[in-house]
């Protein structure tokens, strides 16, 4: 499977690879201190797209983070990504499936979207709504 930069890597080639596919103009940021992988121009808008990749959580869910994880001299740390990007773009490898989310409907430390339920409760982030098909939602 890899570590979990060459993880990041494939998700993100994979991201441009379906961006770039559907028609957006696609960029990557010089170095590696934006809190956001690439920036998504598709005609009227930028977005700053942070690409995560997601795993098998529970029976018919899939999370990632939503937050950056770090060690520096040692200690570990979390931050946020409020206010720093537009959406996430998720790649679920099993399936290979892209999921578009606005930052706006993520919390601030994982994210479920989930395939099915016994109920239908309006905290529930169903997969379907945020598959990505090639539009950019509004």
């Amino acid at each position: 499977m890899g570590n979990s930069k060459d993880i990041g890597d494939k998700t993100e080639a994979r991201a441009i690879s379906e961006l770039v596919s559907s028609g957006h103009s696609v960029s990557i940021p010089f170095g590696d201190n934006d809190k956001y992988d690439l920036v998504v121009d598709d005609g009227f808008r930028l977005y700053r797209i942070q690409c995560k990749t997601a795993w098998s959580n529970k029976e018919r869910t899939i999370r990632f983070n939503t937050h950056t994880q770090t060690t520096k001299d040692g200690a570990y740390h979390e931050e946020t990504y409020s206010g720093e990007i537009d959406a996430f773009f998720v790649y679920y490898p099993p399936t290979e499936t892209c999921y578009w989310i606005d930052a706006s409907d993520a919390n601030e430390q994982k994210m479920e979207l989930r395939f099915e339920s016994e109920i239908n409760h309006p905290s529930i982030n169903w997969a379907d709504a945020y598959e990505f098909t090639g539009t950019i939602p509004n």
